[in-house]
């Protein structure tokens, strides 16, 4: 079979499923470099090469995966965030775009060439900590995570990345592994989306994505109310607190964060308000 041949075949597999006809094309190419491990131009270029036994049962089975609705992410094993590719297994959230405000946030608000302190909590694949370290050379980061086998995944990609040596990763709910250190900011994408969202959220997300890394509760809340008391008593003075949101959180947050100054809410390009940001006074 054609490279030709197979894009136009699974492109057609995946537009007959409704969850999946708006972006066919697209993940059909995707899944298609994936099997032959190619730049996106070996398509234009070589549209009458023939795939390899190996590449096209590479290729078919990925297909049928995504016809489950697993995501792109978990079945090519890698997603990039902040320009870092970075791998993922359903043991993690897969890195959003959203969370990238986070990010540029946080390298605006800090010096590049002080030694810092920076936590960052509910890690995950090491996305926020990784892409932090990668910015700011000399600071030190911890990164915390519930889930061993997320902080295994972190630490693939603080080594792929070369800024292993100045993450240290432990396993924490919250901050309670590091409750007598102290930091010059916290940062975290807790878990937010409220659980009566459960039945509407999209499959791909509600049937494949880690639930403790979604669901915070009946109203979303549950992480920041004990997040952000943790995170006031760990700070120093002047610390950055940064933290994603999810859709009608902000008053809520702003009244969490009621005793911290310089509050400020960021929206995404969306114009969705997605970060939250305060000092501890």
């Amino acid at each position: 079979m054609t490279l030709r041949e197979a894009l136009t075949t699974a492109a057609a597999q995946l537009a007959a499923n409704p969850h999946l006809q708006g972006n066919a094309a697209r993940d059909a190419e995707l899944l298609l470099l994936h099997a032959l491990n190619a730049p996106r131009s070996t398509l234009f270029a070589h549209p009458t090469r023939e795939l390899t036994p190996t590449q096209l049962s590479i290729y078919r089975q990925g297909i049928a995966r995504r016809l489950t609705l697993e995501p792109i992410q978990y079945i090519t094993g890698t997603q990039e965030f902040y320009g870092l590719p970075l791998k993922v297994t359903p043991a993690v959230l897969i890195p959003r775009p959203e969370t990238e405000l986070l990010v540029e946030a946080t390298l605006q608000r800090l010096p590049p060439d002080q030694p810092l302190h920076i936590a960052d909590v509910g890690t995950g694949s090491g996305a926020i900590a990784i892409a932090i370290a990668t910015h700011l050379p000399h600071a030190h980061l911890t990164a915390l995570d519930l889930s061993p086998a997320a902080l295994d995944i972190a630490r693939q990609n603080a080594e792929t990345h070369h800024v292993a040596d100045r993450i240290t990763f432990l396993q924490s709910d919250l901050l309670a592994a590091v409750a007598h250190q102290t930091f010059d900011a916290i940062l975290s994408n807790p878990p937010y989306i409220p659980t009566s969202d459960l039945p509407t959220l999209h499959p791909q997300v509600r049937d494949h994505e880690p639930h403790t890394a979604l669901f915070a509760g009946p109203t979303g809340l549950d992480i920041y109310s004990r997040l952000i008391p943790q995170a006031y008593a760990a700070l120093r003075p002047h610390g950055l607190l940064v933290l994603e949101i999810g859709i009608g959180q902000s008053t809520a947050i702003q009244h969490l964060l009621a005793d911290w100054y310089d509050f400020l809410i960021l929206n995404d390009l969306q114009e969705i308000p997605r970060i939250a940001l305060a000092r501890r006074p």
